[in-house]
């Protein structure tokens, strides 16, 4: 039995009116290598490629959009990880409004200079979402501001359900939609869209597994905050449950399942290097449902993934790409132990040029109080050609006589 929604499909209509000459109809494209594994129609609505980044300027400009001149004129304020930050930043600079935006401390940089450079004014508090959120909420009854939540908003859920309006219009016999969920304004939005377009259709949501609490809350029909939330997919990272939403999500959305950070890794690094997207960690988790089997009923049918936003900090990418050049047997790691005399590395080098590894980096210690009188420790970094490489690399070592430990 559905709830009584006051979010309607013409609501989304009227959104999609207002963003027309703002949001961008973002690509949707086909994934030829998930669609061949899983014998399946695969597609990627590539929100990360929207103004801002993400699909939250949807939202955001359709709430700055509906509200009275009186409001626009005191001034907005927002609480946010990020990607909600941006989005309200530039629709707050199109319609001449201040804003104030809370985020957490901990907010990468990328995005705390992307919403700056549209003009806001920018607060770093707390360690999550939701303790910027009280502050917000602070702020905005000392200075009389209007508050724009980052899901839990009529006009905000409406702008996110416009994605939905762009994939049956190019998709209209899609089966299933896969959509992140954080505070779950997004998938709301795509599934009350959706399903009043095709009642058949299935939304599926995904979580991250540091982040569960959306996923518990639809299990058990109840909210139930987490203790904490930790995930490298820091747009999704929401730890209260908000009521309203849930009992959207459980009347809209078929399906709940989880990725964990090291799948959310494998997704981001796969969309970068097979696709060329640059993708955040919560723009990555349809994918990674995806690609590590969370999602049922995959084959023979037509699946949309959503790549939410793509605001990854270069740091977070960069530890991600050297785990997955390590975890895919591009890159060997390795600590040896050797004689501290002339003549040593040069002999231990020309065992890794004669099996053809190319050394990356190098770390000489010969002063740890871990080492005998005579000994020296070599930490290396190279270059390998997959698993069997890294075989022969440690089969001549041995050969040699070079104690190591891989890393």
């Amino acid at each position: 039995m559905k709830r009584k929604n006051m979010i309607t499909l013409d609501n989304i209509k009227e959104a999609k009116e207002n963003l027309k000459d703002v949001a961008q109809n973002t690509p949707l494209t086909l994934a030829p290598i998930l669609s061949e594994t899983f014998r399946s129609e695969i597609y990627f609505k590539k929100e990360n490629l929207q103004l801002t980044g993400s699909f939250k300027v949807r939202g955001a400009y359709n709430r700055i959009a509906n509200l009275p001149q009186d409001k626009k004129d005191k001034g907005v304020v927002a609480a946010s990880a990020g990607n909600h930050a941006q989005g309200l930043a530039y629709a707050a600079k199109q319609f001449g409004c201040n804003a104030t935006i809370f985020m957490p401390e901990a907010t990468p940089l990328t995005k705390v200079s992307g919403v700056k450079s549209h003009g806001a004014n920018v607060v770093l508090i707390g360690e999550n979402f939701d303790e910027a959120y009280a502050a917000a909420m602070k702020y905005k009854e000392e200075n009389n501001v209007e508050f724009i939540h980052p899901f839990a908003d009529d006009d905000v859920i409406a702008g996110q359900g416009t994605i939905s309006l762009e994939i049956l219009e190019q998709i209209p016999d899609l089966k299933q939609i896969v959509v992140p969920i954080g505070g779950g304004g997004l998938i709301s939005g795509i599934a009350i869209a959706a399903k009043a377009i095709n009642p058949d259709i299935k939304v599926i949501g995904v979580v991250a597994t540091g982040a569960r609490g959306m996923k518990e809350s639809y299990k058990s029909q109840t909210p139930i905050d987490s203790a904490s939330v930790r995930t490298i997919a820091d747009g999704i990272a929401v730890r209260d449950v908000t009521p309203k939403l849930l009992d959207i999500i459980i009347d809209y959305v078929d399906h709940i399942v989880e990725v964990t950070d090291n799948e959310i890794a494998n997704a981001i690094l796969f969309l970068l290097e097979k696709h060329k997207l640059v993708v955040e960690g919560a723009g990555a988790v349809a994918t990674a449902a995806i690609m590590h089997d969370k999602i049922d009923n995959i084959e023979d049918s037509k699946v949309c993934a959503l790549i939410s936003g793509g605001n990854i900090d270069v740091t977070m990418l960069s530890q991600i790409i050297e785990k997955g050049l390590v975890k895919s047997y591009r890159k060997m790691n390795l600590i040896i132990k050797l004689m501290d005399k002339p003549g040593s590395l040069t002999h231990l080098s020309d065992i890794f040029k004669d099996c053809g590894a190319n050394i990356v980096q190098i770390d000489y210690d010969r002063d740890s109080v871990k080492l005998e009188f005579g000994e020296a420790q070599i930490t290396i970094s190279v270059e390998t050609k997959g698993e069997e490489h890294q075989k022969t690399i440690s089969e001549k070592l041995k050969q040699n006589g070079y104690r190591f430990k891989q890393i």
